[in-house]
């Protein structure tokens, strides 16, 4: 399978939704499955479905739909999810230490290898047996470890000094949960998720469906 250039965001966005969906079909024994059947449980149309998967080959046959365990394992690869991640977590406040705790990390591949934080009363904790250690020696573990993500959770203040730091030391992609948006190199992959903007979305539609 060759996977076809220029992939939208939009495309991209929602495979894991796909990959989500066809997981809870493996566990309930669900063989195969028509673009239609897909649709109609995750709320996307048949041809919508069949667009997204063209974009990276040819998947199911007419008349007999996908086979789900096969599309499974194609779109986990798509994903990335065939080899293992080493994290780290700068910032150990409440979002730092409530991501440590997720112990759904592991069945994907991505390990939380270190925690970093400026506080001297949290460095030396475990969280999930995961050391906080001072963020003064970051760069140097993140060389050291061959850190492939890291997952910044610190204030809007700190965020562009430590990002960086990030990047001069080799990271590879930054999932950050500061309430900022950060400049990086080119060829450093970033992720910006606010909160507030989601629930920002949430008030919206409410709004909108309130005043209907």
């Amino acid at each position: 399978m060759e996977k076809k250039r220029n992939i939208s965001m939009a495309v991209i966005r929602r495979l894991p939704k796909y990959h989500r969906y066809l997981g809870d079909l493996i566990r309930n024994e669900v063989d195969r499955i028509s673009s239609k059947e897909l649709g109609e449980r995750i709320g996307f149309t048949a041809s919508q479905i069949r667009q997204d998967l063209n974009c990276f080959g040819d998947f199911g046959q007419q008349g007999y739909g996908y086979n789900v365990k096969d599309l499974y394992a194609q779109i986990s690869n798509i994903l990335g999810l065939s080899r293992d991640y080493k994290i780290v977590i700068i910032g150990a406040g409440n979002i730092g230490q409530a991501l440590a705790n997720y112990s759904n990390f592991e069945s994907f591949g991505f390990d939380i290898d270190a925690i970093f934080d400026v506080n001297p009363k949290l460095i030396g904790i475990k969280i999930r047996d995961v050391e906080i250690r001072d963020i003064d020696t970051l760069d140097s573990y993140i060389k050291e470890n061959d850190v492939s993500i890291a997952i910044l959770c610190v204030p809007g203040r700190a965020a562009q000094s430590v990002c960086d730091t990030l990047a001069e030391n080799g990271i590879k992609a930054i999932w950050n949960f500061a309430p900022v948006d950060l400049n990086v190199p080119d060829g450093i992959v970033i992720e910006n998720v606010h909160l507030i903007d989601s629930l920002l979305t949430i008030t919206c539609l409410l709004n909108e469906k309130t005043e209907k």
